[in-house]
């Protein structure tokens, strides 16, 4: 989600503007470590969102997130497909034709009608699971490609994740956005940078601390990493069990946690297919 400067900025927008300015031209010129610090000198500065998707661009190189996330479809070719948070319809447009959708979002913004292997339900997620079983909903078939992207709150991606895990087989992929947050202002619970991630980076932490069991990993994209999970166990209760216990003690963890090494605490996965098809053919197989 960004934003940019108003229209009549003040003089922290306008050494913003500046900054961001030489930070691109510096990238133009392949000085990357030059952009990345002009970059982070214009965000304090100031909330200027132009700046930050250049951070984002310049931290998590290679393809987006979209194209990642098309890549996954075309490999796998998964029978069926699971989506929260469909908003305009973008990832969608990433899903083969053969495959059976079920897409989530309480205000779908589509801008045409869905194709025959689409199905929209408009309410929340949590509506969702509790008037649906997926896997009904899909002719009896587990999902086996999901994409989390509701709600950038913490404890709405937990119950995703736990409601969608539920559906899955021990080889589905579960992917999930907004894994890796550029900043801590960013990273809030709630919004106050035009370009914000939220705090999903907190389930991220609980998955590859308390889920042994699952492999977890970011997937460095643009423009705040796609986190994926591997041989998902739709038996456990682990999570269910503990659910408020777990919410209360990682709303607790601060930022903080990730000052040190951030990479290697949401398991970043360099953003290279031959690296990304690799850790998907790792995965278990049903």
């Amino acid at each position: 989600m960004t934003a940019d400067l108003t229209s009549e900025p003040n003089e922290a927008q306008r050494a913003a503007r500046a900054l961001y300015r030489r930070a691109r031209l510096s990238s133009l010129l392949g000085r990357r470590s030059e952009a990345l610090a002009l970059c982070r000198e214009a965000v304090d500065r100031a909330d200027y969102s132009r700046a930050y998707t250049l951070l984002s661009r310049l931290s998590l190189p290679g393809e987006d997130y979209f194209r990642v996330l098309a890549r996954i479809h075309r490999y796998l070719r998964p029978r069926t497909y699971l989506e929260i948070g469909v908003s305009r319809g973008d990832s969608l447009a990433c899903v083969l034709p053969t495959t059976q959708v079920l897409g989530i979002d309480p205000e779908p913004k589509l801008a045409a009608a869905p194709p025959a292997n689409v199905r929209i339900y408009r309410e929340t997620s949590d509506d969702f699971f509790a008037r649906y079983a997926p896997r009904a909903e899909l002719g009896g078939q587990p999902v086996e490609l999901a994409f989390i992207d509701g709600m950038h709150h913490f404890e709405y991606a937990l119950r995703d994740f736990i409601n969608v895990e539920r559906a899955c087989s021990r080889s589905s992929v579960i992917l999930m956005h907004d894994c890796y947050p550029l900043d801590e202002r960013t990273a809030q619970r709630e919004q106050v940078t035009g370009f914000w991630s939220g705090d999903i980076w907190r389930l991220m932490l609980l998955l590859r601390e308390r889920r042994p069991d699952l492999v977890v990993r970011t997937i460095a994209t643009a423009p705040t990493g796609l986190g994926i999970v591997l041989n998902p166990d739709p038996s456990s209760h682990l999570l269910t069990d503990r659910l408020d216990e777990l919410i209360a003690a990682y709303l607790a963890r601060d930022f903080s946690v990730l000052a040190a090494a951030k990479p290697e605490a949401l398991g970043l996965l360099e953003n290279r297919w031959p690296v990304i098809r690799e850790l998907i053919d790792s995965r278990i197989r049903d």
